[in-house]
């Protein structure tokens, strides 16, 4: 059995995507980042980041004890291991898969998440931040547009690099970018949205939350932190 401590972020959704793609059976255990739940002494004994998701795998693929593992992309990397799809066994191709998801990981979550910030959430609005991170988030979807220029995905075939970037495209609108200017991005985009897995990824999500109430002391929880 799989436990997935879950909240329908982008880094939830692409652990639940995974799930539904491989067909695993899975637990959702709900850490309500709103209220704060991450900082619970259970949960930092299996996410010491005080973040989810984070996974403990029961049945881990040597048959030893249980595994716990935290970072989103570590998941997907674990997962794919135990289940031996969505990264390939050939070198260069899981290198291909790899440095994607590591740029995902260390620039496209972290920069769009400074955008969702700066123009959704800071008390006050600072022009010169929004507009550098509005203005990186653009650079970012050309790279990716570039990218998939002549591919179906991001690195041949279907992977956890596609997983791993699809929910940070999804509130494009909020991150004042427009599809339309990225022609094969926006296709790419179109065909993840449509796969059925996706579908019932981001179902289980709204079964968890419909989104956060972002009222003061939630800011508290999420930003305030030291």
């Amino acid at each position: 059995m799989l436990d997935l401590y879950y909240w329908p972020t982008p880094n939830g959704h692409k652990i639940t995507i995974f799930l539904e793609e491989a067909g695993l059976d899975y637990r959702i255990l709900p850490v309500n980042i709103g209220a704060g739940e991450q900082f619970k002494p259970e949960f930092l004994k299996i996410s010491p980041n005080n973040r989810m998701p984070a996974l403990v795998d029961s049945s881990p693929a040597d048959g030893g004890e249980a595994i716990s593992v935290f970072e989103s992309g570590a998941i997907l990397m674990h997962l794919a291991q135990k289940v031996g799809r969505f990264w390939p066994e050939d070198l260069r191709d899981r290198t291909r898969v790899t440095e994607w998801l590591f740029w995902q990981m260390g620039g496209l979550g972290p920069m769009l998440g400074q955008n969702h910030h700066f123009s959704q959430y800071a008390p006050e609005k600072i022009d010169y931040a929004i507009q550098r991170y509005v203005n990186e988030t653009h650079r970012l979807y050309g790279v990716l547009n570039k990218q998939l220029t002549g591919r179906d995905f991001i690195a041949g075939d279907y992977s956890i690099a596609d997983m791993a970037c699809y929910p940070w495209i999804v509130p494009h609108e909020k991150q004042g970018q427009d599809l339309a200017d990225f022609p094969d991005l926006k296709r790419w985009f179109e065909a993840m949205a449509a796969r059925p897995a996706v579908v019932r990824a981001y179902e289980k999500g709204k079964a968890v939350s419909s989104g956060p109430t972002m009222t003061e002391e939630t800011k508290k929880v999420l930003f305030g932190q030291r």
